[in-house]
């Protein structure tokens, strides 16, 4: 067979499944309790966290494991939505992001927040002139697609992450498309927050993370559990 769908999604590699199997039936302890099997646990939770943080180019705690991308995003716009709502209600983005920014835009148009939707020219592409003309006194959140899931166009996310950077907005960007495809920085490029997702790189499906900047607050988007230091 000839695969050619790998921007949706990609098969395990054999060295991470091998990686992963002892985790399925020798090394199964709760890596929140004390006794040594889960501390072992804790240990190589913490070792990933090391290895996504050096991908790009973050602090291990400015990592957070997610079920996803879709998670990530919705934890990303919601989260700043509702951390600074008494700031301002106002939010950039592109008419080409993926469902889980578009929707989760959409449903923070229903609880008021104003949202403006950027064109793109013949390419899929935006500038960041075009997203420094879109911010008003009360823009919040810039997030925009680091990679299109569907056409490919890579966004200049540097150029714009100088944009928001230089009028003090908080920027996101969709990353799942781009990471271990990409080089990333998160800090040379100016990105506060970034989702992505390890079954698009040759990861198993079901986890993802978000980089949060250190100093950026926002609250749990799910709540019953002490992991991820207490965030979902």
């Amino acid at each position: 067979m000839i695969y050619f769908d790998h921007a949706a999604t990609t098969p395990v590699k054999p060295e991470v499944l091998e990686a992963m199997l002892p985790y399925f039936s020798e090394k199964y302890g709760n890596a929140s309790s004390v006794y040594k099997l889960a501390q072992e646990n804790k240990k190589a939770i913490d070792n990933a966290r090391r290895v996504v943080a050096q991908l790009l180019g973050a602090q291990p705690n400015e990592i957070f494991f997610t079920s996803g991308g879709t998670e990530s995003d919705n934890w990303a716009l919601r989260g700043i939505a509702s951390s600074l709502k008494e700031k301002g209600n106002h939010l950039i983005t592109t008419k080409i992001e993926h469902h889980a920014v578009l929707h989760t835009c959409q449903y923070l148009e229903s609880q008021g927040f104003e949202v403006t939707y950027l064109d793109v020219d013949e390419n899929g592409l935006v500038t960041a002139e075009q997203v420094a003309k879109a911010i008003k006194t009360d823009t919040i959140l810039i997030s925009i697609i680091y990679a299109n899931n569907e056409i490919g166009t890579i966004m200049p996310i540097a150029e714009i992450g100088k944009v928001a950077k230089e009028h003090g907005v908080i920027f996101h960007t969709d990353a799942v498309q781009a990471v271990g495809q990409i080089p990333i920085d998160v800090n040379r490029q100016h990105i506060d927050l970034l989702s992505l997702s390890g079954h698009k790189f040759y990861g198993p499906k079901g986890i993802g993370a978000l980089y949060l900047r250190r100093g950026i607050k926002i609250p749990s988007l799910l709540h019953g559990g002490g992991q991820e230091r207490g965030r979902r």
